[in-house]
């Protein structure tokens, strides 16, 4: 292929809004008033809070904290005025970005004072040499298995594995993954379509779109790699929960139509990917990668 060709391929996947638009969409977020903030969707308002205090608050105080330097008395103003408005809505105090935000306003007001913040009590776990071995063999053994025994999956290992999707990186905090749950058995013949025999349990990795109004400035890209890092997460938990699995792509707009209708989705609900898995009944030879030499274009 010439240079030509290549040189004229376009990703808009890849395309930024020009900064001009980027900083008057990010002055209007910081200037949404309680009473805006009150009547808008819930589940907005509940990624806008994530969002905002991750940029306002949580990235300066952990700054501050890991030098030693006091925070702004006004640092923390943007996130107090959304628990504010947390309350006004009645909404429980249990809920985790309640807890977290309180955690953060109240680490803003000791590292105001000059008062230290202890961090120490959410060190993760030291990694030992075992730790590490069996992380890679989970890696290194994972397989797209398409083959599966006839034995039911307990929830408890769907939530486990589910729930390891949720704990993914996403960008901004903003917590946009959401899930359809399937069982082959319950439901024959929904997932007719795919390029391989339907497994047991299908894993529908979904995305709610109103959580990106928290952050509408984000490229395509990042918000399709937010449920790449969920079903990766996913296809690793389940080989360690003892599951096998295939990540499979939907094939045609008929496909998710089904679903759509099946569960009544809404539009700003988006179906990305799924993920079957169940109980594995074979074992493919792995797919040889590249070496790293060969991957890694080029190093400083």
């Amino acid at each position: 292929m010439s240079d030509t060709n290549y040189n004229s391929f376009h990703d808009t996947c890849m395309d930024y809004q020009p900064l001009e638009e980027v900083m008057a969409i990010y002055q209007r977020n910081s200037a949404l008033t309680e009473d805006e903030l009150f009547e808008m969707d819930e589940t907005e308002f509940r990624a806008r809070m994530r969002e905002r205090s991750h940029h306002t608050l949580e990235i300066q105080l952990y700054a501050n904290q890991y030098r030693g330097k006091k925070l702004s008395d006004k640092q923390a103003d943007i996130a107090k005025k959304f628990l504010r408005v947390w309350d006004r809505r009645g909404l429980s105090h249990d809920l985790p970005e309640y807890k977290y935000v309180t955690f953060l306003v109240d680490s803003a007001e000791k590292l105001s004072k000059g008062e230290p913040v202890d961090l120490s009590p959410y060190k993760p776990h030291e990694v030992t040499e075992q730790m590490e071995e069996d992380f890679f063999t989970i890696l290194y053994e994972r397989r797209s298995v398409r083959e599966f025994k006839d034995q039911d999956v307990p929830d408890e290992i769907i939530n486990k594995i589910l729930d390891a999707g949720l704990w993914a990186a996403h960008g901004c905090n903003i917590q946009s993954i959401r899930y359809l749950v399937v069982r082959e058995k319950n439901e024959p013949g929904l997932f007719k379509g795919s390029d391989v025999p339907g497994g047991p349990v299908h894993l529908v990795i979904c995305q709610d779109m109103r959580a990106y109004k928290a952050n509408d400035f984000t490229p395509n890209r990042n918000r399709l790699l937010d449920a790449g890092a969920a079903g990766e997460n996913i296809v690793l938990a389940a080989h360690a929960a003892g599951l096998e699995g295939v990540w499979l792509t939907f094939p045609n707009d008929e496909f998710c139509d089904r679903l759509r209708k099946k569960f009544d989705l809404p539009d700003y609900i988006r179906l990305v990917t799924y993920v079957d898995v169940g109980y594995g009944d074979q074992t493919p030879h792995p797919p040889l990668r590249l070496s790293v030499d060969e991957a890694v274009l080029g190093r400083l």
